[in-house]
């Protein structure tokens, strides 16, 4: 196919990203152009101000206009990776309504105004890619919308915020406080200045709300996902963990729930610490990498690993959504839509299934093993595993429950530090993966 046409490439932003992507579409500029069948060429940078030096692109492109570049009929594709929700909101809809397919890395954006902004790219037919917004060059997005479309997704868990997966590495493996990874993490570049939306799971709640809405054919945004962050997880935690057999990842999980009796299906939505075996797949993955892991009622398990995060690994994903992009542009068709036919709603955080792992400081006395299986039982919760440690007059009791509701082992928890022979629930880490 000829390439001899050219199609007009806008960039919305040229920070970290956006650099990447400029400086590798022309470093591979001819095996872009004969992968998508067309030339493909940036012409205009929209950047918030002009008087920053940014190697390697010519001045004469940029401009503080952005809205000039989302309207100029001249453009035929746009790529943002400004980030934030507005303007880019509503500089992509502008751009649709144009004409103009749309290239983004937002999963901020995604998470929050994802139907509104599928509905606007059906009713321009226009595409709309978005594979760069979870897990950087990871390629997950797509096959969930498209090659396991055929199948029926039980169940996404995946490491998808590379920031936290440093830091608890970092404990697991060196045995570093949170703080002390937590600024190694900064000093390295991992995490940011304020690292509230890595450690506190804002990050991965808004991905999680990506792949649930992918994998389960439904709207889901970012407050669908609960959420808990990693800033409560201690050294402490980490070793009783690996004196287990076990490793603390932040993990989100989307899954379909349990169907019983008349009850339709509903799916949930979390994003929380969590012990998974050693012997997990994910439990190797180490450091800033990322890994999801998906479980499917034909194709069984499957798991898509490698860097999450960073400007060359995100810039891939892009370049490859701009060149399907491009191709459908050039042969005049457009790729596979969002789909929310499923309209599953969202059950609440007590109706999924789970394990905890409660630790606790109890008095050492006789009968203590007895009160607290008495309690859990009480609570319709059975124990797999108990171990204890004396402390002088005081032992800590670690519990290890089977699968349970959600919502039985919260009461269980708060029963239990109603206990006058419980001194404190250290902590409570939910548990997954043990067969």
């Amino acid at each position: 196919m000829s390439n001899d046409r050219v199609l007009r490439v806008g960039l919305l932003g040229a920070g970290h990203v956006g650099a990447e992507v400029f400086r590798l579409m022309i470093a591979n500029q001819k095996d872009l152009a004969a992968r998508s069948g067309v030339g493909l060429e940036i012409t205009r940078v929209a950047v918030r101000e002009l008087t920053s030096d940014r190697p390697g692109i010519d001045r004469a492109l940029l401009t503080d206009d952005a809205d000039s570049v989302v309207t100029d009929p001249n453009i035929d594709l746009i790529i943002e990776v400004m980030g934030g929700i507005e303007p880019a909101r509503s500089l992509i809809l502008k751009a649709m309504e144009n004409g103009k397919a749309v290239v983004t890395a937002n999963k901020a954006l995604l998470a929050k105004h994802g139907a509104e902004l599928f509905h606007a790219s059906d009713l321009a037919d226009v595409d709309f890619y978005y594979e760069a917004a979870v897990a950087g060059a990871i390629p997950i997005l797509r096959p969930l919308a498209e090659s396991l479309v055929g199948d029926h997704v039980e169940r996404v868990m995946g490491i998808i915020n590379g920031t936290t997966n440093y830091i608890l590495t970092r404990m697991h493996e060196a045995g570093a406080s949170f703080e002390d990874a937590l600024a190694e993490a900064q000093t390295l570049g991992y995490a940011e200045a304020d690292p509230t939306a890595d450690v506190d799971g804002f990050d991965a709640a808004a991905k999680a709300a990506i792949l649930a809405g992918l994998a389960f054919h439904t709207q889901v945004i970012d407050e669908d996902v609960y959420r808990e962050g990693i800033r409560e997880i201690t050294a402490d935690d980490v070793s009783v963990a690996k004196a287990m057999g076990f490793v603390i990842k932040l993990l989100a999980i989307a899954e379909a729930n349990e169907i019983h009796g008349s009850v339709e299906e509903t799916i949930s939505v979390r994003v929380h610490p969590t012990m998974i075996p050693v012997t997990h797949p994910l439990a190797a993955v180490r450091e800033s990498f990322n890994a999801v892991f998906v479980k499917c009622q034909s194709a069984g398990e499957l798991m898509f690993y490698g860097r999450g995060a960073g400007g060359t690994p995100t810039a891939s994903a892009i370049l490859g959504d701009l060149v399907a992009v491009a191709r459908n542009r050039n042969e005049g068709s457009l790729g596979p839509t969002e789909t929310d036919y499923a309209d599953l709603d969202i059950a609440p955080l007590g109706v999924s299934r789970t394990r905890y792992l409660i630790r606790m400081d109890v008095a050492d006395v006789p009968g203590v093993l007895a009160s607290v299986a008495s309690t859990v039982a009480k609570n319709e919760v059975s124990i797999m595993t108990v171990r204890q440690e004396g402390r002088g007059a005081d032992a800590e009791l670690v519990v290890l429950t089977h699968v349970a509701r959600e919502d039985a082992l919260a009461n269980t928890v708060k029963d239990l530090r109603s206990l006058d022979i419980v001194k404190k629930v250290v902590s409570v880490i939910r548990v997954e993966g043990v067969v």
